[in-house]
């Protein structure tokens, strides 16, 4: 029996239909390279060979009213690829614009819980002649790191490359159970949970007063509810707005090694910079240091095997209110240093120990409510919005013998952070998805603009060996 875990769940309990928790990816390919040349049809049936061999794709939700825990994964036994897979084309004249709008409609809306939590669109019609690839997969079944992944098995090295071998645990997901073995493993997973909090309760009261105090005397991470208010932090609805650019690995990392930071540092300083020139172009650029949350992967330092999601996250303070991009540069990395020390002070399945004891209901009524108040509004900001770096393939890689070109990741957006920016590395670039409330935000493309003169900017300030 697959139980999600108690934080996969989360994701499903907070989710309404404003506060959408799927991830996307925009894949831009060059079907030119496919075996025969890209066709619809080459192309799913390519695409329903691979999914015939990854049961990620193939297994739904099963949550039946004697289920007293978190829902089960299954198998899909009436799996039907058609459900999943969409062509449309995007209007003419088929430029950035129109690809974006379309996504971002595509992005607002909800993945049907009765089917496998995913869907593609291939979208036709580019002004480029590429062919645009938009996957949906929900949070619960993936995180970042997963999503990226899950990607992988779908491509390969050369445009006629194998399958991927699935290893032992292939082919199939776990079978519907009898209503009585649900029922009896969702009443021992129940009644451990009194035990589990006695268990973690201590290492709680022990870590609380030490992370706190390290918080406020400036030794780590910024403090929740300190960020200033911007345009992004409000309530949002389902309406989405979307923009993507990409730019150079290599001077990424020229910026890195002029500066002796890390290449993280640098994708934060390089944010950093746009958000700075996007705010005060809209007039409200802030007297204080925007927050961002950062989601991070504790795969490397995580005791349990359960659960798609192994991540936790840090703030961090984004210095937009330095005029000088160097200063930004080495502010980041001092900040990044001790949120990052700080951060790991806390034990890295606190969150996955922690999150087993959401409730449906209650995280359900309660999110409902906030939106309904109006509350994000009402509150001291929490944070701005969601920064997440995610490790991508160092070689070109061909999507069912199509090669990728860009490679566009989009998290979530939350109610009182209306911007999520997901970086990620492909074949030499560093491709940026962006996506955001459409009330909120409703043009991402100044932002997106933006990025890459602030990285032209680092580079001109970076240090010489002479200085």
């Amino acid at each position: 029996m697959q139980r999600l875990s108690g934080l996969d769940a989360s994701f499903l309990y907070l989710e309404t239909p404003s506060q959408v928790l799927h991830v996307c990816g925009l894949m831009v390919v060059d079907g030119s390279t496919m075996p025969g040349g890209y066709s619809f049809a080459r192309f799913r049936d390519q695409l329903a060979a691979r999914v015939a061999l990854i049961p990620e794709f193939r297994r739904k939700l099963h949550n039946p009213l004697w289920n007293l825990s978190h829902p089960i994964w299954v198998e899909d036994t009436d799996f039907d690829l058609d459900h999943h897979l969409h062509r449309i084309g995007v209007p003419a004249p088929g430029d950035r614009t129109e690809l974006s709008e379309l996504c971002g409609h595509i992005a607002g809306q909800q993945l049907d819980r009765s089917h496998p939590l995913w869907q593609m669109y291939v979208i036709e019609g580019l002004a480029s002649g590429e062919v645009a690839i938009l996957l949906k997969m929900h949070h619960a079944s993936v995180d970042g790191v997963g999503g990226a992944s899950l990607i992988t098995y779908l491509a390969g090295l050369a445009p006629d490359a194998s399958p991927p071998d699935p290893g032992k645990d292939a082919h199939h997901n776990p079978e519907v159970p009898t209503q009585l073995s649900l029922l009896r493993s969702s009443v021992a997973a129940l009644a451990k949970l009194p035990f589990e909090a006695v268990r973690l309760f201590p290492g709680l009261v022990e870590m609380a007063p030490r992370w706190i105090g390290k918080a406020v005397r400036g030794k780590g991470m910024p403090v929740p509810f300190t960020a200033p208010r911007t345009s992004l932090n409000g309530t949002i609805t389902g309406h989405r707005s979307v923009a993507y650019v990409s730019v150079s690995l290599e001077d990424v990392k020229k910026v890195k090694d002029a500066f002796g930071v890390t290449v993280n540092d640098v994708v934060l300083a390089m944010c950093t910079g746009a958000l700075r020139k996007f705010l005060s172009d809209r007039a409200e650029l802030p007297a204080d240091p925007l927050v961002a949350t950062v989601p991070v992967s504790v795969l490397d330092r995580t005791e349990r095997d359960h659960g798609a999601n192994k991540v936790s996250a840090f703030f961090a303070s984004l210095p937009t209110h330095l005029a000088d991009p160097a200063a930004r540069v080495f502010a980041l990395a001092e900040n990044n240093r001790l949120s990052k020390d700080h951060h790991r002070s806390i034990d890295a399945d606190m969150l996955q120990d922690w999150a087993q004891f959401s409730a449906a209901t209650t995280l359900g009524l309660a999110i409902r409510a906030y939106s309904r108040l109006r509350l994000a509004e009402k509150h001291p900001v929490v944070h701005n919005l969601v920064i997440s770096n995610v490790p991508g393939p160092p070689m070109p890689l061909y999507l069912l013998g199509a090669r990728i070109t860009g490679l566009y990741p989009m998290g979530p957006v939350f109610h009182g952070a209306g911007l999520n920016v997901t970086v990620i590395s492909n074949a030499g670039r560093v491709d940026i998805g962006l996506i955001g409330a459409r009330e909120l935000v409703s043009d991402l493309w100044p932002l997106a603009d933006a990025i890459a003169p602030a990285l032209d900017e680092l580079l001109a300030a970076s240090p010489t060996p002479s200085d």
